[in-house]
């Protein structure tokens, strides 16, 4: 018996060939929308993968597939995670009080500097992560990430993060939803752990605070107090801590992984918060995000690293600020992803702090 293809079973459908990947979408006959036995055999025959979308018109059929999967220089990316590993310890071993040297550090400063990197590390891997395999999920060209290491002697942390590559462009809505949320969330999941247990381990000192900062930490002569967002607060009072905090390595990297998820969420470009509010709102994240970029500039009275981040998203949208057009941007989202967007909205405000670093008089 011939069976049947599975365009057979769309009352119409598109065909796209991109490159190495083919996507076929199509409106599933009533019949079959279910699916039929006949039409589940045609998506098991498919070399790909598949997922649907209920509309007022019915139910979408979306299928996706790639001749080969991109060959990644493997070796680069496991370099530069070493790399941003030993730069993060070293940073690690300074909030322990030791001096960031040019020369190598002995093992005793990496072995303390530990407790830091490899928590930030794990913050890093988890987000970054979230993105790639989400993407890949979708058979969407997309690099593993790339760590960013950064001498700890001219920076605070020892990286400049890390990041995925999209070689390939996006087909719709959903897609472009459930790659750019998977990154905060999986991160902010790693995080809180490794930050409430930082907390409870820290000490209480007698110091004064500001209102926005009721935490520091200590880098060779310089006190740096670190702000408040609610998120942070709401794990003060879980662990039950008041006053001013010293905080230790690990609570510094979970601090930190606040911090990421904060400025990645903003609405922005092609920050993860302009893929999220172009996939809630279409056309009109455009609109939030000159109103977020607008808002930077008196952020920077307090943190000058407001204005370097209103200047990253101009340069990350190539002089933009609104996110580039999908293949087919036509779909909404389905209710339950709408939910997830405004949770990660949500998760922006809890994360958000006006005053991150701030060294007093």
């Amino acid at each position: 018996m011939t069976e049947q293809p599975v365009t057979s079973f769309f009352t119409h459908w598109r065909h796209l060939p991109l490159g190495d990947r083919e996507i076929i979408e199509g409106l599933v006959q009533p019949l079959h929308a279910t699916p039929s036995p006949a039409l589940a055999r045609a998506i098991e025959r498919w070399p790909g993968t598949h997922y649907w979308d209920d509309s007022a018109d019915g139910r979408t059929l979306v299928l996706v597939a790639e001749e080969r999967a991109p060959r990644e220089r493997w070796w680069l990316h496991a370099a530069l995670f070493v790399l941003a590993l030993f730069s993060m310890t070293i940073a690690g071993a300074t909030f322990a009080g030791i001096p960031a040297m040019w020369h190598l550090p002995s093992l005793a400063a990496l072995r303390i500097g530990l407790s830091f990197s490899i928590p930030l590390a794990a913050i890093l891997a988890a987000h970054e992560s979230g993105h790639y395999l989400v993407a890949r999920h979708y058979r969407v060209n997309a690099s593993p990430p790339f760590f960013i290491p950064f001498p700890p002697q001219l920076g605070l942390l020892g990286t400049m993060g890390a990041f995925i590559r999209l070689r390939s462009p996006l087909y719709d809505r959903r897609t472009l939803f459930d790659i750019g949320v998977a990154g905060p969330f999986a991160g902010i999941i790693a995080a809180i752990p490794i930050l409430l247990i930082g907390v409870a381990r820290s000490t209480t000192v007698m110091l004064p605070s500001l209102p926005l900062a009721h935490q520091f930490i200590v880098v060779e002569d310089w006190h740096l107090l670190l702000g408040d967002s609610l998120l942070m607060s709401l794990c003060r009072a879980i662990v039950g801590v008041h006053g001013t905090l010293a905080l230790t390595p690990l609570a510094i990297a979970g601090w930190t992984g606040l911090l990421i998820t904060c400025l990645n969420l903003l609405p922005l470009a092609q920050l993860d918060g302009g893929h999220i509010t172009f996939a809630l709102f279409g056309r009109a994240q455009s609109l939030v995000a000159r109103f977020f970029w607008l808002l930077l500039i008196p952020l920077g009275r307090l943190w000058q690293g407001w204005w370097l981040w209103a200047v990253l998203a101009l340069v990350i949208g190539r002089g933009r600020l609104g996110h580039p057009m999908l293949i087919a941007p036509e779909r909404p989202l389905d209710r339950k992803r709408k939910v997830l967007a405004w949770l990660a909205i949500a998760l922006l405000v809890l994360t958000f702090t006006p005053l991150p670093i701030f060294i007093p008089d």
